[in-house]
Order: structure tokens, then C-alpha cells, then sequence
């Protein structure tokens, strides 16, 4: 080999090395955390898009976004607060119930691509809704009926026994 010939081999080597490098500083680590947050990341960028299709469909005020500082951590931001970015734990009950319905649907929706899910069981937390809040979420579980869902309510609600035509009564003994 002539010395251009060395000097290109080292410089493509270095390239090579500089790209190798590069994957390792983004997804390697000797005990693979890495790589297992790059991955779980892609699944909850996944989830978190399913999740807010689910929620645009229930209000505009809300969209989830991942935390800056903690990459595997939600945040919502507000619109109807200039866009402010707010921690899920800053959340009213009806809040929360909004984003928890919209992420099992998103997740729900993401598992009936290997498996067929027909059905959805809410316990509780419909005691924590507004009335407005309320509508939203009866609303979507309405809509997910007529597109063929089973759709399980368990709650002491009146708001909710008045609305709900087919009910199940437990009667303790």
C-alpha cells in the first residue's frame, strides 16, 4: 500500500469509528439502560400520539407532551392556558380522569392491533367529574359504543344512573 492509500484507509476507518461512536453515545451503556430507555421511548411516543387522537376527540383544551428533564414522564399542555406545559400531578380529578380515559383508549387501541379488545370496564372516578367534564367523558364512552365496544361503567353517580339506560344493580344482603 502507498501512503494515500494508508491515509485514505485510516480516514474512512475514522469515519466508521466516528458513527459507531455516535449510536453509542445516543442508545449504548454497558448495562444496556440506554437502549431500553431509547426503545421505551418509542413506545410511549407511540402511545402518547394514540392517547391524544383519544383526547382531541373528547376536548381541545389538552394535549399530552413529554417531560423535558424526565423523557418517560407526561406533562399536559393546557391551550386553553396560553399553551402552558402543566404536570399531570397538578391535574383536578376531572383532569385526570380526561387524560387517564384518553391513555387506556390510546392504549387500548395500540394493544387491538395484535389483539382484538371489545370491551372497557371503568371503576369509579366519575364522582371527581364536573358536569362539563362529565358530558365529555359520556360522550366518548357513547361513541365508543356505536363503534361496537362494550362499554362497563361501575359507579354510585346519580348523574350516571340517569343516563345510563342498562344497568346491573348490586343489592347487598
Amino acid at each position: 500500500m502507498t501512503q494515500t492509500e494508508d491515509l485514505q484507509a485510516i480516514e474512512a476507518q475514522g469515519r466508521e469509528n466516528a458513527r459507531w461512536d455516535r449510536l453509542h453515545q445516543l442508545i449504548g451503556s454497558a448495562d444496556g439502560k440506554k437502549f431500553r430507555n431509547f426503545a421505551q421511548g418509542l413506545t410511549f411516543e407511540l402511545m402518547m400520539g394514540h392517547a391524544n387522537a383519544q383526547l382531541q376527540k373528547m376536548t381541545d383544551r389538552y394535549l399530552l407532551v413529554r417531560d423535558q428533564s424526565q423523557p418517560l414522564e407526561l406533562n399536559v399542555l393546557d391551550n386553553y392556558q396560553a399553551g402552558e406545559i402543566r404536570s399531570t400531578k397538578n391535574l383536578s380529578g376531572g383532569e385526570s380522569f380526561i387524560v387517564s380515559l384518553a391513555l387506556a383508549l390510546g392504549l387500548s387501541h395500540m394493544a387491538s392491533k395484535r389483539v382484538r379488545v371489545d370491551s372497557l370496564f371503568l371503576d369509579e372516578g366519575f364522582g371527581t367529574l364536573d358536569d362539563e367534564a362529565l358530558d365529555i367523558a359520556l360522550e366518548t364512552l357513547v361513541g365508543l359504543q356505536r363503534d361496537g365496544k362494550l362499554i362497563g361503567v361501575i359507579s354510585h353517580v346519580s348523574a350516571l344512573k340517569e343516563r345510563i339506560a342498562t344497568q346491573i344493580k348490586v343489592v347487598p344482603r
